[in-house]
């Protein structure tokens, strides 16, 4: 019988073995058929028909042997019995056997376990005492090893300060400008500070003649601190004076570290950029990135921050990052949430971030002029029964004022919100009492203003009912096997019935409506708990009333209301507990009820400047006093409509913020307001009016150079104009070269080339060769185009033309574009007879040719597109001799018409006049209007007259004939591609010069027809009667188709009621 022991798990069931089942069968079946056996044998010696010849004698025989039977199957049945009781005796020791083993085991294992914790702790121990007197031993004050240095740079170029500082503790460091800190979230786009391996790094963009100034950095931990200083001077471009070197471009060039590790690349491919959004919304923030090497076991960490504040998952945000993507979603969106927001991506070779505002505006009210919701609501000094609620105004324009707040508690985990001031509280902060001991509260204020509350605020952080001094009352001890035992000092505290008064009555808060009292609790307190009891009186009165006679208070804080405004008080405490109340505290001093806090003076001047197409930057001077102050609203209003808008709906802390969100071309004014707890400042002076463009920039850089001829010495290249000019005309275009294989890069040209195509000179034959090109404007230089491809210095003799140039594509519409270009410098053997367009969509390979037959003219329009898709394009040039080169490939053009696309429309003016007219409101002051027929630049100003104001152009036509009849086009420059085309055909010229002849020879209404009378002497009168005229009309008199003279007869005109006869 098998006796294997059952696993632990098991030992509830019981289980027995196929064979000990089959045995015990086999028992029950062989006694049986035994008693069966002897049953039929005693029926058959007790038949009736045998009795007659059966003996006695037999029957008693066969009676014996029976039983005999009966008894020896019932011995084998109690031997198999008593041997399966046995087997499973056997069993049950063995089994308890291996229990015992088992316990034995587990408590080996235990024991084994907790001298290895005991061990562990041991080296803990020794390792904190060690790591102490370790860090005692390296501990020392901040030292500068490398010190700032000066530096003198040209405007809009980048500067980086660095220096490097040990110390143990790591060293905090801040920078200052003039003894003033600098902070880059007030201007992210100016500054970016990096610390990396006790190196520090300030990095400040663009400099501008302001970033003139004595720069500081202060390095401090607990040992002390240190610092050192340099000076900035940025230096203006002047006209005659070049702001760089020629062929040395200003670039910002990174740190260089000795440090190995592998370099993880982020490049952010698709930002998130400035959002506007509403509360209540769901909303995601995305930005998609390129990590190179993208490595599983080592990727970078993304995290977000608004407002520089580390942002982490939250009943409001979820995070996600992964599969190259970073994420941040908001669940429900409100003003809280308002903020620059920035992504940084931490890798062990340095931080890639980027940043975007995000703006949320006030939800509908539930009723029609309620104000916006408050927000930030903040809990301060919680206690046992007590909390100080704070909160942030919201911003109240086109809304009447808000007069005050109500404050709601909850109770963590319920739905009841209770109504803590039966009044509304007219500062952002209240004190609620009443809370009970132990548990967690959430809180919610709503604004109140004459139409109405508003929505509730989002709710605050839970908060605890504890007094936080309680778990310094406590101490917990650790003992053997790893036990603790907790301490409370109330346990070590006396015998001391009734307590003693409480010390240090003082108002820690004053103000018009109430009085916040604190004291500290008796020395010694004794072991049981205790209550408060206050009790004021106005100064001279001579008589005590108990302010809380109701409810004891248990926290050593107490907001007193109902005081009587301009009157002082003086307060007392008692303390209590089960045993008796104890002496009155010490009187504090006088206390008058007033407001501490008075609203902020009215903020400086105000001045807006450029920035973006539909941003501006506001800045103002801070407020006289600027104390206890949470920020500043903004608000903008377009000139001459006297509606303001709120720029911002959370209050900002520094005095810069760039209002996004604006109509590129308007003007606007702004002002500001201060605000703080008690209310709002007046509004500032209004700025000045501003019309919303690009801020002047170096130019983007060129693009595309080709190589358009070569004679073995010299070569021609050509390339396309920057996209963006940078809010200035292009002056011209530098150039530089370089040997192939070389480093050194040398300067082409000492004065500017104005125009986008340029022969250079004394090359050496059969060389390779590359280019860059830098274009500049008033303001500088900007950035270098890449550099070209390796070009051959060899000469061309080709049948074939060269390549044509300068692709521009404009007029790109849902299913259509219209591609130009320029003819190639190198023609050939022969003339060139025409061009072949081709296209092809991105990422595919087959090109398609557009026109099947060569076109003559420098312009195409290419027709058929896929609305959505992206395209790029190339043009040949054909001759006599073949198919020449290709030109450069364009860049890929997504075929979709912008929003807001106008046209090219036609007219007539006052005068008569004919014009064609274009409006473009993304027009900067640097924009230019050109416009051209059959795609060629107007300059026929016999016939044609341009006039353009603002964002507006229009061209005249003079003397209109048949010969103005074709294709007229118009495209503005520094913007992003505006461009529109006009047919003027047969039917519609016929059209406008109807309207202008109408205008100029327009019909007289008359009174009355031609009359006449015959006079005396044979003489006749003529007279005709016209609505009206004015004093320079003429008319003239025909008679058989000849005109009269006065010569002839008498002409005159006679003035009868007004009219001319």
């Amino acid at each position: 019988m098998s006796s294997v022991a059952v696993p632990f798990y098991q030992r509830r069931h019981k289980h027995f073995d196929q064979s000990y089942r089959n045995i015990q069968t086999r028992y029950v079946l062989e006694e049986y058929a035994a008693r069966k056996a002897a049953s039929r044998q005693t029926a058959y010696y007790e038949l009736p028909g045998l009795g007659k010849t059966t003996c006695r004698l037999c029957a008693r025989r066969a009676r014996s042997l029976a039983h005999e039977a009966i008894q020896e199957s019932r011995k084998r049945t109690h031997e198999q019995k008593t041997h399966a009781s046995e087997e499973k005796r056997i069993r049950f020791a063995n089994e308890l056997s291996v229990l015992e083993k088992e316990i034995h085991t587990a408590r080996h294992r235990a024991r084994e376990h907790l001298d290895r914790l005991e061990v562990q702790r041991m080296v803990e121990e020794n390792m904190a005492l060690e790591r102490h007197a370790l860090e005692e031993s390296i501990s020392r004050a901040p030292e500068i090893l490398v010190r700032l240095r000066s530096h003198t740079v040209w405007e809009k170029m980048s500067v980086s300060l660095c220096f490097t500082v040990q110390g143990f503790p790591t060293p905090v460091v801040q920078w200052y400008k003039n003894e003033e800190l600098i902070s880059p979230a007030s201007d992210p786009t100016k500054y970016r500070i990096e610390s990396k391996y006790g190196v520090h790094v300030l990095h400040i963009n663009r400099a501008d003649f302001d970033d003139s100034a004595t720069y500081s950095a202060v390095a401090t931990n607990i040992h002390g601190q240190a610092s050192t200083n340099c000076a900035v001077v940025v230096r203006r471009y002047r006209e005659g004076e070049e702001p760089h070197p020629a062929g040395i471009m200003p670039f910002h060039l990174p740190l260089s570290y000795d440090v190995c590790f592998t370099h993880i690349d982020v490049q952010f491919l698709e930002k998130f950029g400035v959002t506007f959004a509403t509360e209540g919304e769901t909303l995601t923030l995305k930005c998609s990135m390129l990590i190179t090497p993208d490595l599983k076991r080592l990727q970078p960490r993304a995290e977000w921050y608004r407002d520089d504040v580390l942002i982490k998952d939250s009943k409001w945000t979820k995070l996600y990052f992964g599969e190259g993507q970073a994420a941040l979603s908001f669940t429900h969106l409100n003003k809280d949430d308002e903020g620059l927001y920035t992504l940084r991506m931490v890798t062990r070779g340095g931080v890639s971030e980027y940043s975007a505002y995000l703006f949320v505006r006030d939800a509908d009210a539930l009723i029609a002029g309620a104000p916006g919701a408050p927000m930030d609501v903040k809990c301060h000094d919680a206690n046992r029964d007590y909390v100080i609620v704070t909160w942030k105004p919201p911003n109240t324009i086109n809304e009447s004022p808000v007069i005050g707040y109500f404050v709601d508690k909850c109770e963590v985990g319920l739905e009841n919100w209770v109504q803590c001031n039966d009044a509304p509280v007219k500062i952002c902060k209240y004190p609620v009492t009443g809370l009970y001991e132990g548990r967690s509260y959430i809180f919610r204020v709503r604004a109140v203003n004459s139409a109405g509350i508003s929505r509730p605020s989002r709710v605050s952080e839970p908060v605890a009912a504890l007094d936080p001094v309680d778990l310094e009352r406590t101490q917990t001890i650790h003992v053997d096997e790893g036990r603790k035992v907790v301490i409370s000092k109330d346990d070590l505290e006396g015998d001391i019935q009734i307590p003693g008064p409480p010390t240090n009555v003082h108002a820690s808060e004053i103000n018009k409506t109430y009085v916040v009292l604190s004291w500290d609790p008796p020395v010694p307190r004794g072991r049981e708990p205790l209550t408060y009891f206050i009790e004021k009186s106005m100064v001279g009165s001579g008589s005590w009333q108990r302010v809380n006679a109701q409810v004891a208070v248990k926290s050593p804080r107490y907001a007193v209301f109902d005081l009587a405004e301009g009157k002082p008080y003086v307060f007392r405490v008692l303390s209590a507990n089960k045993h008796g109340i104890s002496d009155p505290s010490e009187i504090t001093v006088p206390i008058q009820p007033e407001d501490t806090i008075v609203a902020p003076s009215t903020p400086g001047q105000v001045v807006a400047t450029r920035n973006t197409k539909t941003s501006v930057v506001v800045q103002w001077d801070k407020p006289k006093h600027e104390e206890d102050l949470y920020g500043y609203y903004i608000d903008y209003s377009v000139v001459g409509s006297n509606h303001w808008e709120p720029s911002n709906h959370k209050p900002i802390k520094y005095n810069r913020f760039v209002v996004h969100g604006l109509e590129t071309g308007q003007q606007y004014i702004f002002r500001v307001k201060a605000v703080n707890a008690v209310g709002f400042s007046e509004n500032s002076q209004e700025s000045e009016a501003i019309t919303v463009q690009a801020a002047l920039t170096c130019p983007s850089y060129p693009h595309g150079i080709t190589l358009l001829n070569c004679d073995g010495h010299s070569m021609t290249l050509g390339w396309k104009a920057p996209r963006y000019s940078g809010g200035s005309p292009i002056l011209g275009y530098y150039m530089d070269k370089r040997e192939a294989n070389h480093q050194n890069w040398h300067e082409v040209n000492s004065s500017l080339i104005i125009q986008t195509i340029y022969t250079v000179e004394d090359l050496t034959e059969d060389a390779f060769y590359e280019f860059k090109v830098a274009a500049a404007n008033v303001v500088g230089i900007g950035q270098p185009s890449d550099p070209s491809e390796h070009f051959k210095c060899k000469a061309w003799t080709m049948p074939e033309p060269g390549p044509a140039y300068d692709l521009t594509i404009c007029e790109v519409r849902n299913t259509s574009l219209v591609l130009l270009w320029k003819a190639p410098v190198y023609e050939g053997k022969s003339p060139i007879t025409g061009y072949l367009v081709d296209y092809k969509e991105v990422d595919t390979e087959d090109w398609i040719t557009a026109n099947e037959k060569p076109t003559p003219k420098r312009y195409f329009k290419v027709t058929n597109l896929q609305e959505g898709h992206s395209y790029v394009f190339k043009v040949r040039a054909v001759n006599d001799g073949g198919i020449g080169k290709s030109s450069e490939i364009s860049e890929p053009v997504l075929v979709e018409a912008r929003p807001g696309t106008k046209e090219i429309f036609s007219g007539v003016d006052d005068e008569g006049n004919i014009y064609l007219a274009f409006e473009c409101k993304e027009a900067t002051d640097a924009s230019h209007f050109v416009w051209g027929k059959s795609y060629e630049e107007i300059d026929d100003f016999d016939k044609f007259k341009i006039e353009t104001e603002g964002s507006c152009s229009k061209l005249y036509f003079k003397n209109p004939d048949k010969s103005d009849l074709g294709t007229y086009s118009i495209s503005v420059s520094d913007t992003d591609g505006v461009s529109s085309s006009f047919v003027m055909d047969d039917e519609e010229f016929e059209r406008l010069m109807a309207l202008s002849n109408e205008i100029k020879n327009p019909t007289i209404p008359l009174k009355s027809e031609l009359a006449y009378e015959v006079l005396e002497k044979g003489q006749v009168r003529f007279w005709i009667q016209a609505e009206s005229l004015s004093p320079d009309s003429t008319f003239r008199f025909v008679i058989n188709d000849r005109e009269v003279e006065n010569s002839d007869v008498s002409i005159y005109s006679v003035l009868y009621m007004c009219d001319f006869v």
